[in-house]
């Protein structure tokens, strides 16, 4: 029964609160024993508030036998957040040793709404170093590990909320997305990452009130539960983060009550149009969803803008938001951050004002092509990753298909290229490799159209289930 409740989407568990069939607090201790079982091994949580997490879940079952209390849409659900995003009185290292004892005395605005809408925080997920890197590795807490294959990498940035979402560890997760950081850890753990419209998910505290590049966004087990958790996050202005917007969130749950492509336009690319090399099972299994989507009767082509500046672009517009975020860091304390950091950080204070302002153009170049290419198609289906789960002790894919990777950003462009795009998009399950390793399908939609990815995502969900899935390492601890 622990690991049914364990397991249980979230929307699910707030049915059966309330119908009293089940208590928040048998599901935290559910939780807390899952996580007693398989964290030693898989290293999602870094920071859990136990005592904390068991007083609010006694609260919030006694509020349930007071019929006439008001709970909110997340009431009583256990929550993962990012070690990289600040709760109040809860340690906060950004998986730096700069921040190893750091506790934050405010929430950071998404974690306010988790908590308004009744969510309990039951810790902190593990993050590469100030969320630096596709492996989520850092020298305070060590390496997080894949539940399907713990010799590999869970991927990163935000790779504890993965892998703690993918053996039950928690019912929904929060992670952040510059390049990725979402939608990557979310492929190579099985589970659900949707980055969403800059803007429509307030970002406060943040370095760069205005930075169009980087969102928080929802991590779950299932698309419904990504909908739900998204309706929490979004909502209401906050003026605090000057691109937040107001919106009306009961479009998302609306969306995945009803999933459908009927009619829908929908293309689909393995390769980005031939700009990325991908693996070939990957590439056989987006193939393979997007036909299915077309059983649906959506109308699916094969099709793709040109995309050939995408590596410029991200080179070129990577380098500022690195030195806006670290430059000062690496003066201090360069010989103690990690590598990568500092070599992108270098690379950012090597760059002219040209250099900056060529991005730029390059970006909008790129916009109008992709906006274009988007006026006659709903959504666009590709790999979340070239890649699956790679060893854990690399910082990042060497190979993709078997050919070197090099050190370039080319196995993130599938996913950097809608992040300097501003467009939402989302990582679901749909399938695995030959060796048994999760693949993710990325959906991406057009500016402000959650709606629409999500009633994508949850019409593919509903044609190939996935989401009953669960990884070794957990079946292997009962």
């Amino acid at each position: 029964m622990s690991r049914d409740l364990c397991f249980t989407p979230a929307a699910e568990l707030a049915r059966l609160y309330r119908a009293r069939k089940v208590s928040p607090l048998e599901v935290m201790q559910a939780v807390l024993e899952r996580l007693d079982q398989v964290n030693p091994v898989v290293n999602a949580f870094v920071t859990v508030d136990r005592e904390g997490a068991l007083r609010q879940a006694r609260r919030a079952t006694s509020a349930l036998a007071r019929r006439s209390a008001a709970v909110g849409p997340l009431h009583g659900i256990p929550v993962g957040i990012k070690d990289v995003t600040l709760t109040k009185g809860m340690r906060t290292t950004f998986g730096s040793k700069l921040f190893e004892n750091y506790v934050p005395n405010e929430d950071a605005a998404v974690v306010e709404r988790l908590r308004s809408a009744g969510a309990i925080v039951l810790g902190k997920t593990n993050t590469p170093e100030f969320a630096f890197g596709p492996n989520t590795v850092n020298e305070v807490f060590g390496a997080t590990r894949n539940p399907w294959n713990l010799a590999l990498s869970a991927g990163g940035s935000s790779g504890g909320s993965a892998a703690a979402l993918a053996t039950g560890m928690c019912a929904i997760a929060q992670g952040t997305d510059l390049g990725g950081s979402l939608r990557g850890p979310a492929a190579l753990c099985g589970v659900v990452g949707f980055r969403t419209t800059p803007g429509l998910i307030p970002r406060y505290p943040e370095v760069l009130a205005w930075d169009s590049y980087s969102v928080e966004g929802p991590m779950a087990r299932t698309v419904g539960d990504t909908a739900l958790l998204l309706s929490v996050m979004a909502g209401p202005a906050d003026d605090r983060a000057p691109m937040n917007y107001a919106v009306d969130t009961r479009a998302f749950r609306a969306a995945v009550a009803r999933p459908s492509v009927k009619g829908s336009r929908i293309a689909w690319t393995p390769d980005m149009g031939g700009l990325v090399s991908v693996d070939p099972e990957i590439a056989s299994a987006v193939g393979e969803s997007a036909a299915a989507l077309g059983k649906l009767g959506a109308r699916v082509e094969r099709a793709s803008p040109d995309m050939s500046d995408v590596p410029e672009v991200v080179s070129l517009t990577r380098g500022f938001l690195m030195v806006a975020r670290h430059a000062e860091k690496l003066e201090r304390f360069g010989g103690q951050l990690q590598a990568g950091l500092v070599e992108n950080t270098k690379q950012g204070l090597g760059m002219s004002a040209r250099d900056v302002a060529r991005g730029e153009l390059l970006r909008t170049q790129l916009w109008q092509r992709v906006r274009a290419f988007l006026e006659t198609r709903d959504v666009w289906l590709m790999p979340t990753a070239a890649v699956p789960a790679f060893p854990i002790e690399l910082p990042h894919a060497m190979e993709i298909g078997g050919k070197p990777a090099g050190k370039t950003l080319q196995r993130s462009y599938l996913t950097y290229a809608f992040s300097v795009l501003g467009l939402p998009a989302i990582s679901v399950p749909c399938g695995f490799t030959r060796e048994g390793l999760p693949i993710g399908l990325q959906i991406v939609g057009r500016p402000r159209q959650e709606a629409t990815v999500l009633r994508a995502a949850a019409a593919f969900e509903a044609a190939r289930p996935w989401a009953q899935c669960i990884p070794p390492v957990v079946t292997r601890s009962r």
